[in-house]
């Protein structure tokens, strides 16, 4: 047994080595690859949505509303497989690979039985999940086609993400990087091809769009298990062995991404459901939102990333019981997460206005949609700082529960009310409705602050496995 003495003395050995060089490298080698495929993300929707704003605000509202069913469904797979994240992660910090692979093996076979049914539904009732969120029978018309031809996505996402998450809780950053910046070049490509009807190919305008998406996410998933399984990576191995997860693993794993599951997929479905409140003013307030969240998420999704270091390299150190060296890493991850979020909303003022002038907007979503953006770029920081520590402290400690019971209350009861209150009951202009919204960020922010204080959310969660 260690007396106090030299607990300190280790305490303080653990916090200088958090403060070295070498430990702020390691964060740039993890989240670097990571904000560049975020970005690459956002650089995809981008393309997608400029390439439809040329055809008018019409398909560009469609899109927008179309796309929320795979939002939300992204939401689902996303949250579970941050649920295995958090044993990969600390697996990871031990070494342990064979429950590495049963952790992804486990999270596979959840989140593909997850695709099935979202298949099914966007394959046959596409125009009832459309008129969830939009009231204009115009939209839903244009949009359904969207829906029932990307529906493959279903299928593919759950394969792509499972890996994705295992390969970057093992520190192997690249790779995923690799298949996104194909799949950019690929879905840009077909999108000029398919929606303008460019090289002899028909011209299929929203349809071309969602094509161009299924074929670039066969390509993604293509690329991520060659690498993987044609290069032999330490993370390969028989199919027999990603699915020999026993009972208590997956007991764990269910009981920890249950309310990762539940926080991400409601977060998701809140989030859907501001676009539906704002879209139901007019087709030109969905569409200055949809093009906004769209350029949002260019500038901030990348910054998201440093969440994902923290559940790694944190989650490393909890898997190894190093408690104070995982705090004060954690700290060090927050400054830099809210200092980017900062810079990145002086870039949106600075390179938002020139975007906005790619949209085929009327005088008036130009205005919306500019006052929108200033929004925007003055709360980033604050919805990076929640996203860190939600995705990132509280997740790799495993206080999943705490996470969920604060976001989810938080939108659903704050969030989307003012949402529907401000645009449907008060008449409020689209970005004053958007403004208000923010406020539930804010309540969050409190909230997180405190527990994280607590350091309640500094748990092993591997033990005994």
């Amino acid at each position: 047994m260690l007396n106090e003495e030299q607990v300190k003395t280790d305490n303080r050995a653990q916090h200088n080595n958090v403060l070295t060089g070498h430990f702020l490298k390691t964060v740039a080698t993890v989240a670097a690859p990571i904000a560049l495929q975020s970005l690459i993300g956002s650089s995809l929707n981008l393309v997608d949505n400029l390439m439809i704003g040329h055809l008018g605000e019409l398909p560009l509202n469609a899109v927008g509303i179309s796309v929320q069913i795979y939002f939300v469904f992204w939401m689902l797979v996303f949250g579970f497989s941050g649920g295995a994240a958090t044993f990969i992660s600390q697996f990871f910090g031990t070494k342990d690979f064979v429950n590495i692979r049963r952790s992804c093996g486990f999270t596979l076979t959840v989140t593909f039985g997850v695709g099935v049914i979202f298949f099914l539904v966007a394959t046959i009732f596409p125009e009832y999940v459309l008129r969830v969120f939009t009231r204009f029978p115009e939209v839903i018309e244009v949009g359904k086609d969207y829906v029932r031809i990307g529906a493959p996505c279903f299928l593919m996402v759950p394969i792509i993400q499972s890996f994705t998450i295992t390969l970057r809780s093992t520190q192997q950053t690249v790779q995923p990087l690799a298949a996104s910046t194909t799949a950019l070049c690929i879905n840009t490509f077909m999108n000029y091809v398919l929606i303008y009807g460019k090289f002899g190919a028909p011209a299929m305008g929203v349809a071309g769009a969602a094509l161009a998406t299924v074929i670039s996410r066969f390509v993604e998933m293509a690329i991520i298990l060659y690498l993987i399984f044609g290069r032999r990576n330490v993370i390969a191995g028989s199919v027999r062995e990603f699915f020999s997860y026993g009972k208590e693993l997956a007991r764990r794993i269910v009981k920890n991404a249950i309310p990762t599951t539940i926080n991400e997929s409601m977060w998701g479905l809140g989030t859907a459901m501001y676009v539906a409140a704002f879209a139901r003013i007019s087709i030109t307030a969905g569409s200055a939102v949809q093009a906004c969240n769209t350029i949002n998420n260019l500038f901030s999704l990348a910054a998201f990333s440093v969440g994902d270091a923290v559940l790694i390299l944190v989650g490393q150190e909890l898997g190894k019981g190093r408690k104070e060296a995982a705090y004060e890493m954690s700290k060090i991850l927050l400054r830099i997460a809210v200092t980017i979020g900062l810079v990145l909303g002086v870039l949106t003022i600075c390179f938002g206005k020139p975007i906005l002038g790619l949209f085929k907007f009327s005088p008036q979503g130009a205005s919306d949609a500019w006052r929108i953006l200033i929004v925007y770029a003055a709360t980033i920081w604050m919805e990076v700082y929640n996203a860190t520590m939600v995705t990132g402290c509280l997740r790799c400690g495993g206080d999943t529960r705490f996470a969920m019971i604060s976001e989810v209350s938080a939108v659903w009861f704050i969030g989307v009310p003012i949402a529907f209150i401000t645009s449907l009951v008060l008449g409020w202009p689209v970005w004053a409705a958007v403004l208000a919204v923010k406020f539930e960020g804010l309540v969050k922010a409190c909230i997180f602050t405190a527990r994280y204080r607590s350091k309640k959310w500094l748990n092993t969660v591997i033990e005994g496995i």
